[in-house]
């Protein structure tokens, strides 16, 4: 009789400094979009999940946001994801960029040289370098990490994610299934919606708008044709609330069937989306709201 494959599981958790990629490489490696993934830094502010399960493994990834030193409180909470997923992982892939040096954040870059598991450096945007800067880069992080792993990689373009997703397998331990081999991710429905909508905000609003923004979707319910969901979109301030509904409400309307559309084709099936925007100030800055938004 042939020999069984041997189940292998295991936490491989995704860091990197802040808009290096990290979201777009969980999307590619999940072939699925997941998680929210803008040309704008700090897009990601919570720890998000992927689960993907083939015929002898488990990967349970885990989307990070950016390493940086906190200047208010939302910020120091999203730097607690990040260490969070140095304690936790079986195997970190550290993501930087061709030319990036050290990340902003000491205190992290000290905990990732002294991490026991294996550590896999991503130098992603390749199709942006050419060899030389290629060639420096791997050399300075040989140097910064002697025993990682190094494997250039362009995650928008899907180069060398396949021979990423097989050298993770391989370094995985053999381990139980965590999850159901159905389940996507660790997050509810009701979270998918609300990171929907806030990368839509992301997209069609510029400077410090988006960044004052939490969503929070209080309305969930599944028919078997229809979901009906109504979210409440917050901001610190009266004058944001008249930015972010816009002229006779177009802005909103467009962030609402933006998001509409893409939450159609995730859950698929026709969505109704009602959008509310409220004024809650300073969250950002106040950690009793920050634990009410789930931070």
């Amino acid at each position: 009789m042939p020999e069984q494959k041997k189940f292998k599981s295991g936490f491989v958790n995704i860091i990197g400094n802040p808009n290096v990629g990290k979201s777009t490489l969980m999307n590619k490696l999940m072939d699925e979009k997941l998680v929210i993934a803008t040309h704008k830094a700090q897009t990601t502010r919570h720890r998000i999940k992927g689960i993907l399960t083939g015929e002898d493994y488990q990967i349970v990834f885990s989307d990070t946001p950016g390493i940086l030193e906190p200047a208010y409180e939302l910020q120091s909470k999203m730097m607690d994801y990040v260490k969070e997923a140095l304690i936790d992982a079986d195997l970190v892939l550290y993501m930087v960029e061709p030319g990036e040096r050290k990340p902003r954040n000491e205190e992290v870059f000290e905990r990732l040289k002294k991490l026991k598991v294996p550590v896999m450096v991503l130098i992603n945007k390749i199709d942006r370098s050419n060899q030389q800067q290629l060639e420096e880069s791997v050399d300075y992080w040989h140097q910064m990490l002697p025993s990682a792993e190094i494997l250039p990689i362009s995650a928008l373009e899907n180069a060398n994610v396949d021979l990423l997703k097989n050298r993770i397998v391989e370094l995985l331990p053999e381990g139980p299934m965590y999850f159901p081999e159905d389940q996507l991710t660790d997050k509810s429905e009701r979270f998918i919606v609300n990171e929907t909508v806030r990368e839509k905000i992301l997209l069609n609003y510029k400077k410090e708008i988006p960044y004052s923004v939490e969503v929070v979707t209080e309305v969930f319910k599944e028919g078997f044709e229809l979901i009906q969901i109504e979210t409440d979109i917050y901001v610190e301030r009266d004058t944001q609330k008249g930015i972010l509904i816009g002229h006779k409400g177009e802005s909103l309307t467009k962030v609402g069937k933006e998001a509409r559309e893409d939450l159609e084709k995730f859950f698929g099936k026709k969505v109704f989306l009602k959008l509310f925007v409220k004024v809650r100030k300073d969250w950002r800055k106040k950690d009793r709201d920050l634990k009410g938004f789930g931070y």
